[in-house]
């Protein structure tokens, strides 16, 4: 290769001043033709800046990279084709929106892109102030302003082709993310046989190996997000290849799957996920100060991210979901545990006293009914995540949180996770993966784990059923996930000062259309979780809870070999209860007795086994009740929970803000430990948690107890 020769291609829309730069950089310097085996005129140049000889391919102009025209195929063919050291993108500064999409294409075909935004002064004039600077950062390539009408920005244009041609201005590797449903089909398809090569390194003796016979000479994501496209040329060339046919097949098996999830052709959801990106970045790097006609997204933006109203909007949202959550999953809740009561109740009556009628009555259905119960509310909770999500808020209450975020030294990217964390832990920490900076990363790993997953749900629901008023139980579980946002946000100011201290990167907010979601792409997003609170309850809770029981069961006898004079007396002698009395010295202070330590170290599997023990302990320590009743009644877990726990609601609180802060589940760990690459952090992020639940709830009880509350 010859250093001081440079190939460019100039790329860009119709209509946005390609060819005045084209003229600018080449002057007369230009040879036209036609590109081989098709009637698309070619346009060439040369020039000599900087000691280096500049060749400039003039691109057909187009607003994608799909096959729809020949323009669009030559323009990417010349790209992978001709191998140009880089491409210069010209997008209109005036029409942003429409002209970075191109950019993002370009972006996903591997090559280092200078970006120019020509008619600067046009944009200007609208009233678009745009800050180069931070746009280059969030598109990860130099970008450069231009007016191709008054010459201005040539010789800057070829400034940073050098620059970046001889390592000076570094590209970024930054690539455009698409929604987890889509990145999820896409990570799937890499890992088939035909991936057998390395992505943008395309040669026909790799393809070959992959027996596509050098058809698929693109780079490997490009290829697979255009056959997700269906994308007219490749489709073609693989329909006549035995192993293109089979992978057509899958491709076609991962449009229906992207389909049922997001209620979107895939095409269309791939524009839509493009145009969120731009939105993103249009919103963050440049202002607006003249209002033209504007689109029902923006009018509604103008709203929801309104410097004044965006949070009280967001925690007015959230309010009502927690309301609707614990409103409506109510009586669906009570009929549910009326069936495990019944279902209890008739197994102590048809069978015989013993250990297999106390597993069943109160291992498995207290701990396992225990905790389905409590289903309707997770589904409710899930439902109104998934159809925020779906609407394009949940993206906006991420861009409104920004401002806070900041003060914490992150980002609103770094809220992203943290709302996925209201399902659950563990995909909210592989989230954190889309965070560019180490730092950012690792801090929002650590202060995920203070949102309130589903799992801790049941927990919140048994006990503010228990304890507190009806009217007031949506207030009580909003507090609670407030309390966890809060704690996240100073965790993180915290860590960021003193732990991981360094500068914060710009970030771009993917900002997707406002869209009404299908019926059936919310209820499979539902679905999706609720099935994982099924699975765990039946496999994982199921497990712990008889596990948990025999360990409030055994010993049954004294040490001299004599059966306990009641239920309770052999509940605290036994192995949990043992346990529990070694570590209620450092939990009385928070009003706690040794159950609820045994519950709490319990509930280090899963948070759901929190209710699960609870349910246990309770059930063991009912039957004496039951026995000296002439007609025995059957409680419910709520009643049971009341009557036998000893908790004031001062208590109870309590006992779910430490349920709230400490680390959620093992699973947690596990996947730290892998994100992390060690177990530092993990250890770490357990020993904080259970530090800083002690430290918040004895501040709240023993507050609560000098005004008076307890």
């Amino acid at each position: 290769m010859d250093e001081k020769r440079i190939v460019i291609a100039l790329a860009g829309n119709p209509n946005s001043g390609k060819t005045t730069i084209f003229n600018n950089l080449t002057g007369a310097r230009q040879h036209v033709g036609n590109y081989p085996g098709v009637t698309v005129e070619k346009k060439e140049g040369w020039l000599k800046h900087q000691g280096f000889e500049i060749e400039v391919i003039d691109l057909p102009g187009t607003y994608g990279l799909s096959a729809y025209s020949p323009d669009e195929v030559v323009a990417r063919n010349v790209i992978v084709n001709d191998k140009p050291d880089l491409v210069v993108n010209i997008a209109d500064a005036s029409n942003l929106e429409r002209s970075l999409y191109l950019n993002t294409q370009l972006k996903e075909l591997e090559v280092p892109i200078v970006l120019v935004l020509n008619m600067a002064d046009v944009a200007e004039k609208n009233g678009i102030t745009i800050n180069y600077e931070l746009m280059s950062q969030l598109l990860g390539m130099t970008v450069v302003r231009a007016v191709g009408t008054k010459n201005e920005g040539t010789v800057t244009i070829l400034d940073t082709v050098v620059n970046t041609f001889a390592g000076e201005d570094k590209p970024s590797e930054r690539m455009l993310r698409y929604r987890p449903e889509i990145e999820e089909e896409i990570n799937s398809l890499l890992e088939l046989p035909f991936a057998g090569r390395q992505s943008g390194s395309p040669s026909s003796e790799a393809a070959a190996a992959g027996n596509l016979d050098g058809i698929l000479n693109y780079p490997l994501r490009w290829t697979i997000i255009k056959l997700l496209e269906r994308d007219r040329e490749l489709t073609k060339k693989l329909e006549n290849n035995s192993e293109g046919k089979v992978l057509l097949k899958q491709i076609e098996q991962s449009r229906q799957r992207i389909t049922d999830k997001t209620g979107d052709d895939p095409e269309m959801a791939l524009v839509e996920d493009r145009y969120a990106f731009i939105r993103g970045v249009c919103r963050e790097a440049s202002q607006i100060t003249i209002i033209s006609k504007q689109s029902l997204t923006e009018k509604i933006d103008n709203v929801l991210l309104n410097r004044a109203l965006g949070i009280p909007l967001f925690l007015g949202m959230m309010w009502l979901l927690f309301q609707l959550t614990f409103t409506l999953g109510t009586p669906p809740m009570e009929w549910i545990e009326a069936g495990f009561t019944a279902l209890g109740g008739w197994l102590n009556e048809v069978m015989a006293e013993g250990l297999l009628r106390s597993l069943l009555v109160d291992g498995i259905i207290a701990g396992v009914g225990g905790v389905i119960v409590f289903l309707p509310n997770i589904l409710l909770l899930f439902l109104g995540i998934a159809f925020l999500e779906s609407t394009g808020y949940m993206a906006r209450a991420a861009f409104v949180m920004d401002k806070v975020m900041h003060q914490a030294g992150l980002h609103g990217k770094s809220f992203v996770p943290m709302l996925i964390g209201f399902g659950c832990t563990v995909p909210a920490l592989m989230a954190s993966r889309t965070l560019e900076n180490p730092r950012d990363r690792l801090v929002t790993m650590l202060v995920t784990p203070l949102m309130s997953c589903g799992a801790r749900l049941p927990v919140y629901t048994l006990l503010i059923g228990a304890f507190f008023a009806p009217q007031i139980a949506g207030n009580i579980l909003f507090s609670l996930y407030i309390i966890g946002i809060v704690l996240a946000i100073i965790m993180a100011r915290v860590f960021r000062t003193w732990l991981l201290p360094g500068e914060s990167e710009p970030f771009v907010m993917e900002l997707p259309i406002y869209r009404l979601p299908t019926l059936k792409s919310v209820l499979i997003h539902m679905w999706e979780r609720a099935w994982l609170y099924l699975k765990k309850a039946g496999t994982i809770i199921l497990a712990l809870s008889i596990v948990m029981w025999g360990l409030f069961t055994f010993p049954t006898v004294d040490k001299e070999g004599h059966e306990f004079e009641s239920a309770v007396e052999q509940v605290e002698n036994s192995y949990a209860g043992r346990m529990g009395k070694v570590i209620e010295p450092v939990l009385r202070p928070l009003g706690f007795d040794w159950k609820t330590g045994v519950a709490l170290v319990a509930g280090l599997g899963a948070k759901e086994i929190v209710v699960s023990t609870l349910g246990t302990l309770y059930s063991i320590e009912d039957e004496e009740g039951l026995a000296e009743e002439e007609e025995p009644v059957v409680k419910s877990f709520a009643q049971r929970a009341r009557e036998q726990s000893g908790y004031s609601p001062l208590v109870a609180y309590v006992l779910m803000l430490f349920t709230l802060i400490y680390v959620p589940c093992l699973a947690v760990v596990a996947v730290m430990k892998r994100e992390t690459n060690g177990w530092k952090w993990p250890l770490f992020t357990v020993g904080y948690t259970i530090a800083l639940a002690w430290v918040v709830c004895f501040l709240v009880y023993r507050g609560g107890l000098l005004l008076g509350i307890g």
